[in-house]
């Protein structure tokens, strides 16, 4: 029960919070059995609520298999005060600045429950659409590493940005872009999105290949 309440309150705080939690939650359904825990809740479908709050961050674009459905494109000019394409990847906690560490800290962590919990996730009907959530977060940041010696750092102010509270959809904050290059350094940035990659390689190896290989 303290592991639910956790994961909910982790929804309203941070995303790498939330990832932290919900590969917490795979290892200890690993442990666990309806003839064990009779009075348990249904874990699968908290699981499956898990993922889906990834879908509730996503910025850009939005597919046509969206399921939260009352979500809508947003942040469709993000990276335009660059001159660049930044739309897409996560909003992070609670509002709609996009902020690369802890997003490819997420997709870390993600894409390593995928690896090490594949069996769980797809008895549970929930690792395509968590291969799903990584890829989301690793499209977004080949954009940031698309052009040479800079890397996107971040999208939006989060003055003005934390200033407000408005849906990602009305959104009317400047979306300032900041980036590190060799003036203005972050190496730590720079191997969290190596790391993202890396493991999100491992991930499609087998069903996308030539995805896999990019991400190399």
């Amino acid at each position: 029960m303290a592991l639910v309440i956790n994961l909910v309150h982790c929804f309203t705080t941070f995303i790498p919070l939330t990832t932290l939690t919900l590969l917490c939650y795979i290892q200890w359904c690993c442990c666990l059995s309806p003839i064990q825990f009779p009075k348990f809740p249904n874990y699968t479908n908290a699981l499956s609520k898990a993922i889906m709050f990834y879908e509730g961050q996503r910025s850009g674009h939005l597919p046509t298999n969206q399921r939260l459905t009352w979500r809508k494109d947003s942040g469709m000019n993000d990276g335009m005060m660059a001159k660049v394409d930044l739309k897409g990847g996560y909003y992070d906690a609670a509002d709609h600045v996009k902020f690369s560490f802890p997003m490819a800290f997420t997709t870390t962590l993600l894409a390593w429950s995928a690896v090490e919990y594949s069996y769980f996730l797809e008895s549970a009907g929930e690792l395509e659409n968590l291969k799903t959530a990584i890829r989301w977060g690793t499209d977004y940041l080949l954009k940031t590493t698309k052009y040479p010696n800079r890397i996107y750092a971040q999208v939006g102010d989060p003055n003005t940005d934390h200033a407000c509270w408005e849906r990602a959809e009305d959104m009317d904050t400047r979306r300032v872009v900041y980036q590190i290059n060799s003036t203005h350094p972050g190496s730590d940035l720079a191997a969290e999105i190596a790391a993202a990659f890396a493991a999100a390689s491992m991930v499609f190896k087998d069903s996308d290949y030539a995805y896999s290989k990019r991400l190399l």
